[in-house]
């Protein structure tokens, strides 16, 4: 029997399958990149903040299915693993130290998740709570602090509605990306999976298509259910800085955007929050702050660095709208979220991705 769960709403969703996907070659030589993390990290939820997106699409075509796509998905997404590696990688603990971690391409891959719900695209997308029942279209298991090598850091799920419309739900450790260069990714993604399946001359069926696997039950015994993939979506801040100001330490930034997130949105940051400064695919470092931090007034006065943040309270600037994984036909619902941790906010710095410095520096305040 096919493993399932059951959505807020009742409906009933059924796992059936899950594979791995590794990037098209082998990863030579391997890339890694170092954590540095606080040494309490088993009392915080670093390890466990992730983004999550998901897309959901109509049937377009009689021959249209998330089973035929999620066939496809599993070659296109393993060329797209071949110029990132790291996504297919795993953490581990620093042979050279007792507390910092790494994220290494050792090609361990990225779960792929197919399953199906009893439900209409339609009914779903005209719920009220679907933000809430969208959680169990996305995938995430959490992974401990004493083996982080065996877990995954990037999950895809799709998942078949009744009517032949389907989702594909992503999930991503936002220790290996932010979402800014998750959302790069995705698109790029995107662009070789349409390349590869345009042609004209394509066999009916993917080379990892299963005809029956909407009836297949074998291969997930072992599976968890979405355990871990509660919706708590937390309220996301974004905003964006020009330049880096020399008088602002990171720390004092992640103060100061907090302090202008809270006005934003009315709502007040926890006790304690986690800061990410974070490089594209470079080493990271994550510290514990407390919201008594104290915010200078010379960055809050007129002419200050206030005057220069630009604010958005919507992941809009993603882009993800703009995402087609299936020649062409855009997504008719996108909704992204980073989860929420309980009693601990976070604060990711995103320093600029072009050496010119023309991006600016991004900065990303979520509440608890």
């Amino acid at each position: 029997m096919a493993l399932s769960s059951t959505l807020n709403n009742g409906y009933k969703l059924s796992i059936a399958a899950l594979q791995t996907v590794v990037p098209t070659n082998p990863t030579d030589p391997r890339q890694s990149f170092r954590l540095t993390v606080p040494q309490n990290l088993s009392s915080t939820g670093i390890l466990q903040r992730r983004f999550h997106v998901l897309f959901c699409y109509n049937k377009t075509r009689d021959e249209d299915s998330g089973w035929l796509l999620a066939g496809r998905i599993k070659e296109s997404l393993g060329r797209a693993l071949q110029e990132q590696p790291l996504l297919a990688g795993r953490l581990r603990r620093c042979g050279d130290s007792g507390g910092d971690l790494e994220i290494v391409s050792n090609d361990s891959g990225v779960r792929l998740v197919e399953a199906s719900v009893e439900h209409k695209l339609a009914d779903f997308l005209e719920l009220r709570d679907k933000d809430d029942a969208g959680a169990e279209l996305v995938f995430w298991e959490d992974f401990t602090e004493d083996n982080p090598q065996f877990s995954p850091l990037f999950y895809v799920q799709v998942t078949n509605f009744t009517c032949g419309g389907y989702s594909i739900g992503i999930s991503c450790s936002l220790l290996l990306v932010d979402p800014f260069l998750l959302s790069n990714f995705l698109k790029r993604w995107a662009d070789l999976h349409n390349t590869m399946f345009s042609r004209t001359d394509l066999p009916e069926f993917p080379t990892f298509y299963l005809p029956k696997l909407g009836k297949s039950t074998g291969s997930s015994a072992g599976l968890q259910m979405g355990s871990n993939a509660s919706k708590n979506a937390a309220q996301s801040v974004i905003f964006k800085l020009p330049k880096k100001f020399p008088e602002l330490d990171d720390k004092n930034l992640a103060a100061l955007c907090i302090k202008e997130a809270e006005r934003e949105v009315a709502t007040k940051m926890a006790s304690n929050f986690s800061i990410f400064v974070k490089a594209p695919y470079g080493d990271t470092q994550v510290e514990i702050c407390s919201t008594q931090l104290e915010v200078s007034e010379s960055t809050t006065s007129p002419g200050g660095v206030v005057s220069d943040l630009s604010c958005a309270r919507t992941w809009d600037e993603l882009g993800l709208e703009n995402i087609c994984l299936n020649e062409g036909t855009k997504a008719v619902y996108v909704s992204c979220w980073i989860n929420s941790a309980v009693d601990e906010g976070c604060v990711m710095i995103i320093p600029p991705s072009d050496e010119k410095n023309i991006m600016g520096l991004k900065i990303i305040v979520t509440f608890s």
